[in-house]
């Protein structure tokens, strides 16, 4: 189950945008009362299979629990239909209420780069994690990381979410570890403070496409073909992506510092960009000019409340809800992704308590999980809410720097973000 790529969701936003009413669940709160997580046996082959279970305390309120379930190798051509298993599960479960430390998530030294979850776990100093979004991944060379979907950080909002309906997005309160879960919308802008004129923005972080139409034009603003509207932030790249079109930079109180009629450039510290391609380039000169902008980004939910990306506010995208309020809502699917796959979920108890887990894969150590098993297991270990992160050859769990489980490539994937838990002793 390889990453999503930047340019297919590209393709599916405009056909996305009609069903975003009906899309996912809310965006809401997950309380923290009512019962523990479940030890019950996996829900996963037959009913017979030998299932072990080691735990071990990790740090206060931290517990890593390996779940083993059926004992012999699968042969290599049963993996995806064998009911023998095994399977090998890890469980990283955050207690809250006896933790001092905090659940963040990070990116490495900037967005559009990949690094292994191991990496990011030692590089960030925390105590374990697990791989997250879903990347560009092999869609771009230059931008292997660029996040597709939800890129929060620390209150800092770098990638918007899609409007892809599959899209879920996990979003973590650091300063108090309470969990939202759910799809969240996005609309950003850039106005001239002065003439008013507006244009708004269609993506933040993302490299622009120029139109084929106008591929051959030096000038993007004599192309009458729309393009896109991007802004940057220095946390992207050391540079911004080059390139036919148009770009304005900002200062820290969003008034132009220069323009220029081709793309590329390095943003110094609190410095920010607009690039736009087609058509868009020459409105992108008009609205801009040589005065000020006020630039909005507004992330909110289907009832249009909005969240306010404040400090200590992380958020990553997966792909589909698994359960929600205790019910399994995954959507059936028939494709390669609902196939048996490493897996990597992130979820919460009733009581509150968060839940990272890894279900390795195509394996015949541990054959993986379909979509529908998936939201079993997660169901199982008592996840009253759950979301499916990015997977396959991304799937990892690292505590201290090591490895728990076993990637299915030949080495650690390195990928876009990680959730982490820091501690603090």
């Amino acid at each position: 189950m390889n990453s999503h790529s930047r340019h297919v969701f590209r393709l599916k936003r405009a056909a996305a945008v009609a069903a975003t009413a009906t899309a996912a669940l809310s965006l809401v709160l997950v309380p923290t009362s009512y019962a523990a997580a479940s030890d019950a046996s996996l829900p996963l082959g037959d009913a017979n299979l030998e299932e072990t279970r080691s735990s071990q305390t990790l740090a206060d309120g931290v517990t890593l629990t390996r779940i083993i379930r059926g004992t012999e190798p699968a042969p290599a051509d049963q993996i995806n239909t064998t009911t023998r298993g095994p399977w090998v599960v890890n469980v990283l479960t955050i207690d809250p209420h006896k933790t001092r430390g905090r659940l963040e998530a990070t990116y490495g030294p900037d967005l559009a780069k990949t690094e292994k979850t191991t990496d990011l776990v030692r590089s960030s100093g925390a105590l374990a994690g697990v791989n997250a979004s879903f990347f560009t991944f092999t869609g771009s060379q230059q931008y292997p990381g660029d996040p597709v979907g939800l890129g929060l950080y620390g209150g800092e909002l770098l990638s918007e979410p899609t409007r892809d309906k599959a899209e879920v997005n996990f979003v973590v309160d650091a300063n108090s570890n309470q969990v939202l879960m759910g799809k969240l919308h996005w609309s950003g802008s850039a106005q001239n403070k002065k003439t008013e004129a507006t244009l708004p923005l269609e993506y933040i972080n993302h490299p622009p496409v120029v139109p084929s139409a106008c591929a051959s034009l030096p000038d993007q603003t004599q192309c009458t073909v729309p393009g896109d509207v991007v802004q940057f932030t220095p946390e992207f790249a050391d540079a911004t992506p080059s390139g036919a079109g148009m770009e304005v930079v900002l200062d820290k109180h969003h008034c132009v510092v220069r323009t220029s009629t081709t793309r590329g450039t390095v943003l110094t510290e609190g410095q920010t960009s607009l690039q736009a391609t087609g058509r868009d380039a020459a409105s992108l000169l008009q609205v801009a000019g040589q005065g000020c902008l006020k630039v909005t980004s507004t992330l909110i939910n289907e009832q249009g409340e909005e969240l306010p990306a404040r400090k200590g506010l992380f958020g990553v995208n997966g792909r589909y809800r698994l359960t929600a309020d205790g019910q399994i809502v995954v959507p059936a699917g028939s494709d390669s992704f609902f196939a048996r796959n490493p897996r990597t979920i992130a979820g919460t108890t009733q009581d509150g308590k968060i839940v990272l887990a890894t279900i390795d894969g195509r394996m015949t150590t541990s054959v993986g999980t379909t979509m529908d098993e998936t939201a079993a297991v997660a169901q199982a270990l008592g996840m009253h809410n759950a979301v499916n992160l990015d997977g396959g050859g991304s799937t990892a769990m690292s505590v201290e720097g090591a490895l728990v489980n076993r990637p299915s490539g030949a080495t650690e994937r390195a990928v876009g973000d990680a959730l982490v838990f820091m501690n603090t002793p």
